[in-house]
């Protein structure tokens, strides 16, 4: 694909968003000197090929081939890049029935994500099922309150992971959707579910003070909103917990035009992003730095 075509396939990015307890002009007089680019999906369920001709509102979009091409001339454009996937990589077209997720890894390793978190569908073929693709994903799982200490999963994923680029380090973290209720038990086995803002508050802890991150990611299969107050979604986990620069959301195929920013505990700007299901859109957020360290997070979100 042409730089040009790449160009006009992309939404408007929106304004430049300082984090932080950093105010906008005191950044933007600042010189930015750091680049780093974070691209995203979720809940892409085993969408393989683009919808076809006739799908509606969704007709010819998505597909793996054209996001390997716009990963491809974004890496280009930037080499400090990662890819992230917020969850439920499996579920929902045949490729899934057939192959049982191996495609899938196989296909996202051929993209090169750097990691992935764990959703509710990804146990569609039980804790079994998820631990036999394994050997095909060459990428880590990264999840922080799922405890599987007494499953066949155990020692298969980490809490969280840091990424060098450029100087900056990046941590990464995930956490996921209450499973009793939403899945049969006999899939998940004896996996417990850990409260994910206490797995947040833990993880931003050490990733802030122990790892010295600059920047601090959380891959959220939780949901982004929920009417109830017992519910944690991704807008209460971002308000609710420090540190964390970027929440990338899954579970409620969420299209968000551009990022939601939040307060968080300390009253402090952070954003919740996601963008819908099946591979359809592909997630962009720059963040800028300055000389020292002080960030600000552009976003454009791109049609595949």
């Amino acid at each position: 694909m042409k730089r040009r075509d790449f160009i006009q396939q992309s939404t408007v990015a929106t304004s430049l968003v300082a984090l932080g307890g950093l105010s906008l002009s005191s950044f933007t007089t600042a010189t930015k000197t750091k680049k780093i680019t974070i691209l995203h999906t979720n809940d892409v369920h085993s969408h393989i090929d683009p919808f076809g001709p006739n799908e509606g509102r969704n007709a010819n979009l998505g597909g793996v081939a054209k996001r390997a091409t716009l990963i491809d001339s974004i890496r280009l454009d930037n080499p400090n890049t990662l890819l992230l996937d917020a969850g439920d990589i499996f579920q929902g077209t045949p490729y899934f029935n057939f192959y049982g997720g191996e495609l899938e890894f196989k296909l996202m390793s051929k993209l090169k994500y750097d990691a992935a978190t764990i959703g509710n569908h990804d146990f569609d073929n039980g804790v079994d099922g998820l631990y036999a693709q394994l050997p095909h994903a060459e990428f880590p799982f990264l999840i922080s309150n799922y405890d599987f200490t007494n499953t066949i999963m155990n020692t298969h994923t980490k809490p969280y992971k840091v990424f060098i680029k450029d100087g900056l380090k990046i941590g990464v973290f995930g956490v996921g959707i209450k499973l009793h209720g939403l899945v049969d038990p006999a899939m998940y086995k004896e996996t417990k579910y850990l409260d994910p803002i206490e797995a947040a508050q833990e993880m931003t802890r050490v990733l802030k003070e122990q790892e010295q991150c600059d920047l601090i990611i959380c891959l959220s299969h939780l949901g982004y909103k929920y009417r109830t107050e017992d519910k944690i979604d991704d807008l209460k986990l971002a308000a609710a917990t420090k540190n964390i620069d970027l929440i990338i959301g899954g579970h409620t195929h969420t299209f968000l035009a551009k990022p939601t920013i939040v307060e968080n505990i300390e009253g402090k700007n952070m954003l919740v992003n996601q963008v819908g299901c099946y591979g359809i859109n592909l997630g962009k957020i720059d963040f800028y730095f300055d000389d020292n360290k002080n960030k600000a997070a552009e976003e454009t979100s791109i049609l595949v």
